[in-house]
């Protein structure tokens, strides 16, 4: 078995959730959500628990990947779009700097059985020391 130990059982047991997992049901238009940017195999939400002034998610279109490890594994060229267009979503709606984030497993806060990207950053122009978002930091805006 790879990786720790209960790994394998969690990764099962959130495998299980994704097929009908919240990024799933706003994309086949099931729930709403507004779409900020769509690419062929990646789409961009705004997290609805945001943890900086800017805080966006990047989610491939396939349910497939539980994590980003699973992700690199398989398709180490739909991480580098997703890296891309959350690299652009940060020119776009901030200053270009922008902290990326994948939580990978329940214990280090996954709660989507669905891979995703957290994009971080300040809006141009915005004190970038006054909500938290610095080295170090979680950034608990």
């Amino acid at each position: 078995m790879n990786g720790p130990p209960g790994r394998l059982a969690q990764t099962v047991e959130f495998r299980d959730m994704a097929e009908s997992s919240i990024f799933t049901r706003i994309l086949a238009g099931d729930i709403p959500g507004e779409v900020l940017h769509e690419t062929d195999r990646v789409f961009v939400l705004r997290d609805i628990a945001p943890k900086a002034p800017v805080h966006l998610l990047v989610i491939p279109k396939t349910a497939e990947y539980i994590d980003v490890v699973a992700l690199a594994a398989a398709e180490p060229d739909l991480l580098a779009e997703m890296i891309e267009v959350a690299s652009l979503m940060a020119t776009v709606h901030a200053d270009g700097d922008f902290r990326l984030v994948f939580n990978t497993g329940m214990g280090a806060g996954q709660t989507v059985p669905h891979v995703h990207a957290h994009v971080m950053a300040h809006p141009q122009g915005a004190d970038s020391h006054a909500d938290g978002l610095t080295e170090g930091s979680l950034g608990d805006a």
